[in-house]
């Protein structure tokens, strides 16, 4: 299988760097492999290379999928925002098997959201799914979001990126509000019976880091008001502290 090269210190390029042409052709070159994801095929186009990194399905995309489809009751009839959502590969399968109500999410950079669309188009997803081009850490461009389901994959690769996910995912879990309040979905975890409140955090992580740089993002959460719950298989649930589950 081919692999698609990145740079994961160009996300943090010093004020005033500037891309030359080379960059630039480098940033438009693209690679179509086809992903096996439970029960489905989907053909994703991947940056060859791009500055922000969001070119790679990484691990966590796959086993949060097959978590998802073991544990799918507690996804459904709810409206969904994935952040980080690079390629869009997870939104994609989650909209052709689920039918899911959910938006993409990702940096504001056009060439990410383009190559979205690009990839809903190649697997019949038309029209494309709504997409918001979002900097962590910025203000978010919806006052009042009525997503009750975050979800997100491997996104804890950047550390310094810490602060500025936990404020952006603690705005979208405050300023949550519900247009049509649906009964918490119920579900067999760890042997309990477990209730996702609305607004709920979904993430995988299988990157493998440093567990003290790990930790930082798990900590800042808490400092944040938030909880942390692991749910088994690297999948945390992250809510309100004063929420139930």
């Amino acid at each position: 299988m081919d692999i698609a090269l990145f740079s994961p210190s160009s996300l943090f390029a010093a004020d005033g760097d500037s891309s030359d042409g080379e960059t630039t052709e480098t940033r438009q070159s693209f690679v179509e492999r086809n992903h096996q994801f439970p029960g489905i095929e989907l053909q994703i186009r991947e940056f060859g290379f791009h500055q922000l990194n969001a070119n790679l399905l990484w691990p966590g995309t796959f086993a949060f999928a097959d978590w998802l489809v073991q544990h799918r009751h507690l996804i459904q009839r709810r409206r969904c925002l994935e952040i980080g959502s690079g390629t869009g590969a997870l939104a994609i399968f989650l909209k052709k098997e689920f039918d899911l109500d959910i938006t993409t999410s990702d940096y504001n950079d056009q060439e990410i959201e383009d190559n979205i669309v690009h990839n809903c188009i190649a697997n019949k997803i038309i029209p494309s799914l709504p997409h918001i081009k979002h900097t962590w850490g910025d203000e978010f461009p919806i006052s009042e979001p009525d997503w009750d389901l975050i979800i997100a994959s491997d996104i804890l690769l950047y550390v310094k990126q810490y602060p500025n996910l936990i404020k952006s995912l603690t705005f979208l879990l405050k300023t949550y509000k519900p247009t049509n309040v649906v009964s918490p979905a119920e579900c067999k975890l760890n042997g309990a019976d477990t209730e996702l409140p609305h607004p709920v955090f979904l993430m995988s992580w299988r990157r493998r880091i440093g567990k003290d740089d790990e930790s930082l993002f798990f900590t800042g959460c808490e400092e944040a008001g938030l909880e942390v719950k692991h749910l088994g298989n690297r999948v945390y649930c992250i809510k309100l502290r004063d929420s139930n589950l």
